[in-house]
């Protein structure tokens, strides 16, 4: 494969055997739309399924898929930068495997970054399958990190985005061991544009955020 990437994408995964065939599927397809070299990054936290044996027979055959084995389970801030130390691409975009998240919007993104835009960052508008603990407490967090910092760090927004290269080896250099990625992506600046979306409910299986990796999260944060 040549290594003049144009996309990477990132998909952290824990546990996703029930969701990743069909995640493979719908990236694969929205990428082939772009009509130039990509790749895809599967990076497993730590799964005890059969999701990364799953990812290594794709690689086989499919040029575009590379696994990144993790030894234990890191969580999922170091997966994705793990992702990130390994890609290649012009751009990147950090989309998690359980399909909440719509991978036909990678396409929109890459439409606004080409205008200029070096972080493009997904924005719920609406949370389908998400109780109304988790929302209320989901808004809670982003409002009190807008308030407690001097950074603009957008609210209802994940980790699901497209960021530039130039944005990428920024983060890279960063020193922090307990990473908030949202949070470093708002930090290190660069022109940044917003897309709202409506987030999907899992396709499978169960949220690798219960209460207790929420909570974590928001501390780093």
């Amino acid at each position: 494969m040549s290594i003049n990437v144009r996309y990477s994408i990132i998909i952290p995964m824990f546990n996703e055997e029930a969701v990743i065939q069909e995640t493979y599927r719908r990236i694969k397809k929205v990428m082939a739309m772009t009509e130039e070299v990509y790749e895809l990054i599967f990076v497993n936290d730590g799964s005890t399924d059969n999701c990364a044996q799953m990812i290594e027979e794709y690689s086989y055959w499919d040029e575009s898929v590379k696994l990144i084995d993790l030894s234990r389970n890191f969580g999922h801030q170091i997966a994705i930068t793990a992702g990130m130390d390994y890609a290649l691409g012009d751009a990147v975009v950090i989309i998690d495997a359980d399909l909440q998240d719509p991978p036909e919007l990678i396409l929109d993104m890459i439409a606004e970054w080409k205008k200029g835009y070096e972080v493009v960052y997904a924005k719920r508008v609406k949370r389908n399958g998400e109780s109304l603990f988790k929302k209320w407490t989901a808004s809670l967090f982003y409002r009190i990190l807008r308030y407690s910092t001097d950074i603009s760090i957008p609210v209802d927004t994940g980790d699901f985005r497209l960021i530039d290269r130039r944005v990428c080896e920024e983060l890279k250099r960063l020193p922090e061991k307990n990473r908030f990625v949202r949070g470093l992506v708002s930090w290190v600046g660069f022109r940044q544009k917003a897309i709202e979306y409506e987030r999907d409910e899992r396709l499978a299986g169960e949220t690798k955020y219960p209460l207790k990796r929420m909570i974590k999260l928001s501390l780093d944060g």
